[in-house]
């Protein structure tokens, strides 16, 4: 697992990046298309979070699906591996939160 050629590397790199933490915990309650992920999560350009997708749907974690329309309308979920390591991310999340005072929370 620590050898550098082990492809789980290569996963927990897209997983644990600046930006997919927070797009599987996004998508953990509703399937959303592009703009709609990007509105909810602050701060995360449109090629960050494009980036951030290509590597989650190469992994399997999240899935794509495109509607022929004009524009395309794209939208994005999480597959069960997805779900399953979106989970333990959720509840990491919640437990920092929980840890927080009130005042520090955001």
């Amino acid at each position: 697992m620590f050898h550098t050629d082990c492809p789980a590397r290569d996963v927990v790199d897209h997983v644990t990046s600046r930006w997919g933490v927070w797009v599987l915990i996004s998508l953990r309650s509703n399937d959303l298309r592009f703009y709609e992920l990007r509105e909810s999560i602050q701060g995360v350009s449109e090629k960050m979070l494009a980036q951030t997708l290509r590597g989650l749907v190469q992994d399997g974690l999240v899935w794509r699906e495109v509607e022929p329309t004009t524009p395309p309308q794209v939208t994005y979920g999480l597959t069960e591996f997805g779900r399953e390591v979106g989970e333990s991310l959720t509840e990491l999340f919640d437990r920092i939160t929980r840890r927080l005072s009130p005042l520090d929370a955001h």
